[in-house]
C-alpha cells in the first residue's frame, strides 16, 4: 500500500502539468469556435469544419512522433543520457520528413468539399482557415518533438507553462486577424488560422529556448552540434510511432464517422450528441494525462531494469484512474442536466443529451482503463499491438454495433444516438479487455 502511495504522488505530479496543458490546448479551439461565432455563423461553420481536416491529420503525425517518449524515457533511465540529443535529432529528422507531406495534404485537402455540396462561401473560408495554418506544421512539429523529449526526461512543467503562453496569444491574436486591427486584414474565421499558425512558432520558440538553455538540460547537452540521419534510428522511431499514429487516427475518425451517420437524423440530436460528446471529451483529458504520465514512469522504469517497477506504475496508475473514473462518472450521472444546460438553452436537447450522458459516464471507466493501458504499453515500446487492439475493438466491434443498433431495426427499434454510444461502450470495454490481456503478456515477459 506505502508503494501505490508514493507511485500515486509520482504520477500525479507528472500528470497534473500535462493535464493544464491539455485543457490550455482544448481552451485555444473553444477560444476560436467562440470568436469566430461572433462574426458570423458561416464562420464558425468554417473553423469547425476545417478543424475535421486538419486535426485527424496533425494528430496522425504527432502520433508518430510520440514514439520519442518512452525511447527519451528509457535512455534516462539507463543512464545513458549521452545518447539523447542523438535519439532526439533523429526524432527531428522524421518530424522533417513528415512535414512536407503533411502540409500538401493540407493545402489540397479543400478539394473534397467540392464533392460535398458545400456553399461556396463556407467552402472559401474553410480553405483559406487551411491554407493559413498550415503554415504553422513545421512549428507545430517541432513543438511537439522538444515536448516529447521534456516529457521523457520526467519534466512535465514546461508543457503547461508553455500552453499558457500559447492560449494568451491566441486570444489577441485572433482578436487582430478576425476583425483587422492595427492594420491587419478582416478576415473573419480565416484569421483564426493565422493566429493559430503564429501560436504554433510562438510556443516552438519558447520551447526551444527553454531546453537550450535551462540549466537542467545541460547535461544532455541538445542541438550542440549537427547530427547527420540515421537512416536505421529513424526506421525505429518511424516503426515504433506509426502504429500510436494510426491508432490515434482510428479513434478521431472514428468519432467523425458517427457525427456524419447521424446527421440525416436531424439537427436537435446532432447537437445533443455533440453536447455529450463534447463534455466526455473534456473529462477524457484526465485519464490521457495519467496515460502519459505512466508512460514516463513505465519507460524510465525499463531503462533502469527494474520491471517490478514498471509494473507497480502501470498498476498504479490503473488503480488512481479507476477511482478518477468512478468519480467523474458520479458526478456526469447527478449533474447531467446541469452540464447539458451549460451547452444549450433548447429543452429537447437538453433532454437528449442528459440521457446521452449516462451512457458516457458507463464508457468512462473503459475508456480510463483502455488509455492507460496504451500508455503502459507505449512505455514498454510495444506499440504494434495497440493499432491492432483499436481497429478491432472499434471499427470491428464498435462502430457495426452502433450501426445495428442506431440505425436497423435488426435487433431492436432502431436506437439513433443511444445506439451510437451503446457502441461506444462495446468498443471501448472490448479494447480495455484486450489491452489488458497484453499487458499480463507483456509483464510475464519482462518478469524472465
Amino acid at each position: 500500500m506505502q508503494r501505490f502511495f508514493s507511485e500515486s504522488r509520482h504520477l500525479l505530479r507528472l500528470a497534473s502539468p500535462i493535464l493544464v496543458a491539455q485543457v490550455a490546448q482544448t481552451a485555444m479551439t473553444l477560444v476560436d469556435t467562440i470568436m469566430a461565432g461572433q462574426v458570423s455563423a458561416t464562420d464558425l461553420a468554417a473553423v469547425s469544419v476545417a478543424s475535421s481536416f486538419w486535426l485527424p491529420i496533425i494528430l496522425f503525425v504527432q502520433g508518430i512522433i510520440m514514439a520519442l517518449t518512452p525511447i527519451v524515457a528509457q535512455l534516462n533511465g539507463a543512464q545513458r543520457q549521452k545518447d539523447i540529443p542523438g535519439a532526439v535529432f533523429q526524432g527531428c529528422w522524421v518530424g522533417a520528413l513528415a512535414i512536407i507531406p503533411t502540409m500538401l495534404l493540407l493545402y489540397f485537402s479543400p478539394l473534397l468539399l467540392h464533392f460535398m455540396d458545400v456553399e461556396p462561401a463556407l467552402a472559401a473560408k474553410t480553405t483559406g482557415f487551411l491554407h493559413a495554418i498550415l503554415w504553422g506544421i513545421p512549428a507545430y512539429v517541432f513543438y511537439q518533438l522538444l515536448r516529447n523529449y521534456t516529457e521523457g526526461l520526467s519534466h512535465t512543467l514546461p508543457t503547461m507553462f508553455i500552453g499558457f503562453i500559447g492560449l494568451m496569444i491566441n486570444i489577441p491574436a485572433n482578436y487582430i486577424f478576425i476583425h483587422g486591427k492595427f492594420g491587419m486584414p478582416a478576415l473573419g474565421g480565416v484569421g483564426c488560422g493565422v493566429a493559430s499558425a503564429l501560436v504554433f512558432w510562438a510556443m516552438a520558440i519558447a520551447m526551444f529556448c527553454y531546453v537550450r538553455y535551462a540549466h537542467i538540460y545541460r547535461q544532455c547537452r541538445l542541438f550542440t552540434h549537427w547530427v547527420q540521419p540515421d537512416w536505421q534510428q529513424i526506421y525505429r522511431i518511424v516503426k515504433l510511432g506509426f502504429p500510436i499514429a494510426l491508432a490515434l487516427f482510428c479513434e478521431v475518425t472514428l468519432f467523425t464517422i458517427v457525427a456524419l451517420l447521424l446527421s440525416p437524423l436531424g439537427s436537435e440530436i446532432v447537437a445533443s450528441h455533440q453536447v455529450a460528446l463534447n463534455f466526455s471529451s473534456l473529462i477524457f483529458m484526465l485519464p490521457l494525462s495519467l496515460g502519459f504520465a505512466v508512460t514516463i514512469r513505465v519507460g524510465h522504469s525499463i531503462g533502469e531494469k527494474d520491471p517490478n517497477q514498471a509494473r507497480i506504475a502501470t498498476l498504479t496508475g490503473l488503480g488512481v484512474g479507476l477511482m478518477l473514473a468512478l468519480f467523474t462518472a458520479l458526478f456526469t450521472v447527478l449533474g447531467r442536466e446541469w452540464i447539458a444546460s451549460q451547452y444549450s438553452q433548447d429543452l429537447a436537447v437538453i433532454a437528449l443529451a442528459s440521457q446521452l450522458m449516462i451512457f458516457a459516464a458507463i464508457y468512462q471507466i473503459s475508456d480510463t482503463i483502455q488509455v492507460v493501458s496504451s500508455g503502459a504499453l507505449r512505455g514498454y515500446k510495444d506499440t504494434k499491438v495497440i493499432f491492432f487492439i483499436t481497429m478491432v475493438a472499434y471499427w470491428g466491434l464498435g462502430l457495426p454495433t452502433g450501426v445495428i443498433l442506431g440505425l436497423t431495426d435488426w435487433i431492436c427499434p432502431k436506437m439513433g444516438p443511444m445506439g451510437f454510444w451503446i457502441g461506444f461502450i462495446v468498443g471501448l470495454t472490448s479494447a480495455a479487455l484486450l489491452l489488458g490481456i497484453r499487458l499480463r503478456v507483456i509483464f510475464r515477459r519482462f518478469a524472465i
